[in-house]
């Protein structure tokens, strides 16, 4: 039977896996789904259109799927998704998406979602990311896999950052960041490539040379945008070992939005 605290309150039409756990004086609403052996801890609401997938962990005070905070949100069946193997620390709040967007804010698997942190409406979070204390996504925020939000760190609305991407404490980001790149400050400006993340997640030499070598015709170079993407096409061809992380900034480039930290 699905372990569910005596206190809690859990609606009956709520869909839980039997292994889950529901911790003291937790809320869950009757359109909310759980997968297996995920953990609630005391005190966490967990309510709207929300699915949540096995082995997930959260711990106490957190708000997950509620009301987007958006004046245009007029009580739509919008949803939360969040999948596999995420830990969520405390005081964490995901609000349900839009239908200014697609209607959905997600989270992928195996990210670290520290405490305090804000993923509004719409943001779409991939996998093994990790979120330090207080980094804060306003809506419509995409994040690639395995990015680093540092503490306190905030982001604009509708910004884009990439996969490996690493954002640093206290930064304020207003536009969008390259895969690989890593940037702070206040404004953000772009520091170098996540070199330490790419070596710990087995990045090749030739890999890791040509991702840096396509910074630094986009950083280095005193080139325009265009210039940039032309001189990328010419480097994907020339580095076949390199080649998947160079497309990869090049088509980053191609579809931001809000210009590039530069």
């Amino acid at each position: 039977m699905t372990m569910i605290h005596p206190t809690a309150i859990v609606d009956p039409k709520a869909q839980l896996d039997s292994t889950v756990e529901i911790g003291p004086y937790s809320i869950v609403g009757p359109n909310v789904q759980i997968g297996a052996r995920t953990v609630v801890g005391p005190h966490v609401v967990i309510e709207g259109h929300t699915t949540i997938g096995e082995d997930n962990k959260f711990f106490q005070f957190s708000s997950i799927g509620a009301a987007p905070q958006d004046k245009k949100w007029a009580g739509e069946p919008t949803r939360l998704e969040v999948g596999d193997r995420n830990t969520v620390r405390e005081f964490c709040t995901f609000n349900l998406g839009t239908t200014q967007d697609q209607g959905v804010t997600r989270l992928g698997n195996d990210n670290w979602i520290s405490a305090y942190v804000h993923l509004a409406h719409d943001c779409q979070v991939g996998s093994n990311t990790i979120f330090s204390n207080n980094a804060q996504l306003a809506g419509h925020v995409e994040v690639g896999d395995w990015a680093i939000m540092s503490g306190y760190a905030g982001v604009h609305q509708f910004c884009k950052i990439g996969a490996h991407a690493f954002v640093g404490m206290y930064t304020s980001l207003t536009q969008d960041v390259p895969p690989f790149v890593l940037v702070s400050g206040n404004p953000a400006g772009a520091r170098g490539v996540n070199i330490e993340g790419l070596k710990r997640r087995g990045f090749t030499r030739p890999q890791i040379d040509g991702i840096r070598a396509a910074y630094k015709l986009i950083y280095r170079n005193n080139l325009t945008l265009d210039e940039a993407k032309a001189e990328l096409a010419k480097l994907q061809g020339d580095s076949p070992e390199a080649a998947s992380q160079v497309g990869a900034m090049l088509d980053f480039l191609g579809g931001a939005t809000r210009g590039i930290v530069r």
